[in-house]
């Protein structure tokens, strides 16, 4: 099963929790479309760790980078890559997880799929 949805617009999700970042690559956006950080950024703070009780209370400041699609604020047409880098990510915090699936996350959905777990969090 692929982390890649769509058809003529596609959208290929990589990354984990406790590992570097996670990120997306959207592949078929037409050109000259405005896109920037800024924009995204505000969709992404709706969901910024540490605001109820329900979200991850680590320290993180969700900035999204654009790596690549886009110049001067429009759309290139080509794959664009937006990266938001962990900066609190502490995967030895889930040694106890190593053989027990975590309830209301996707870990077994995971070990299906891929035939592998990884349980500092899979992202």
């Amino acid at each position: 099963m692929p982390n890649t949805f769509g058809h003529l617009f596609r959208i290929t999700t990589w990354g984990e929790s406790h590992g570097g970042g996670v990120g997306v690559v959207v592949d078929g956006c037409p050109p000259r479309l405005p896109l920037s950080e800024e924009e995204i950024q505000r969709e992404l703070n709706r969901r910024r760790p540490g605001q109820s009780r329900l979200t991850t209370q680590r320290k993180e400041s969700d900035r999204v980078e654009i790596l690549s699609g886009t110049l001067e604020g429009l759309t290139l047409g080509t794959p664009i890559l937006l990266w938001v880098r962990n900066e609190d990510a502490r995967p030895e915090a889930y040694e106890e997880m190593r053989e027990v699936f975590r309830p209301s996350h996707a870990d077994y959905t995971y070990q299906a799929k891929y035939g592998i777990r990884n349980w500092m969090g899979g992202g």
